[in-house]
């Protein structure tokens, strides 16, 4: 199997694209395609009212990412 990466400049191209693979029966994934378990869906929902309950706090990535530069 090889993976195929395009680049898709708008939405039309993206609808026009995966309408052709569609028609020949293509199997293709986009980088939207994701599934949660319902495990998974229900941490995400938790840690968003933490955060929107002002229990948690976030930081940028830019910090984060300085933190642990040298790991």
């Amino acid at each position: 199997m090889e993976t195929l990466t395009i680049d898709i400049q708008n939405e039309q191209e993206k609808k026009v694209l995966l309408a052709f693979l569609d028609s020949l029966n293509y199997q293709y994934h986009t980088d939207d395609d994701y599934q949660l378990t319902d495990e998974q869906e229900k941490e995400m929902v938790k840690r968003k009212e933490d955060f929107l309950a002002g229990k948690t706090t976030s930081r940028p990535w830019s910090e984060i990412r300085k933190k642990y530069e040298g790991v």
